[in-house]
């Protein structure tokens, strides 16, 4: 998950060395010493790395651009990241939210970088103030046994 504009850089950057390196295959005959299977799955998985990383450029920008304002929580266990990405889809960067919580940029950098394992209840509980959340009203009881 790309958690700010630095990630998406250089995430940008590489998708394009992916595409640049897997155009410069394309061009290429399979050097003899390769065997076709091995050349046929090193592309696949270049291949296969680039779209996870178009996949991440991708939701980055969705969010980014404000087309998604709903962040659904299927878990708790989710948390963390729909903070990230709410905060991504208010257009807000983490320094702008390290204002609003009245910390440094480097705490909430620490937070996300973790997502958010060392935050306190409370500290979460300022973090979705802060971006002006609200959570559904009601809890579902799941009963085991």
């Amino acid at each position: 998950m790309i958690k700010n504009e630095k990630q998406y850089r250089i995430t940008k950057a590489q998708v394009r060395r992916f595409q640049d390196a897997l155009a410069g295959l394309a061009g290429q005959a399979r050097p003899s010493n390769i065997s076709p299977r091995l050349w046929e799955a090193q592309r696949q998985a270049a291949q296969s790395q680039m779209g996870d990383l178009q996949e991440q450029v991708e939701a980055y920008e969705q969010l980014h651009v404000g087309h998604s304002k709903e962040v659904v929580l299927d878990a708790v266990e989710d948390l963390p990241k729909a903070l990230i990405r709410a905060r991504i889809a208010a257009g807000m960067t983490q320094e702008g939210l390290a204002r609003r919580m009245g910390v440094k940029p480097q705490q909430v950098q620490r937070y996300e970088a973790t997502d958010y394992r060392s935050a306190s209840f409370a500290r979460i509980l300022k973090v979705v103030q802060a971006l002006g959340l609200t959570m559904p009203k009601a809890v579902l009881l799941v009963r085991s046994g």
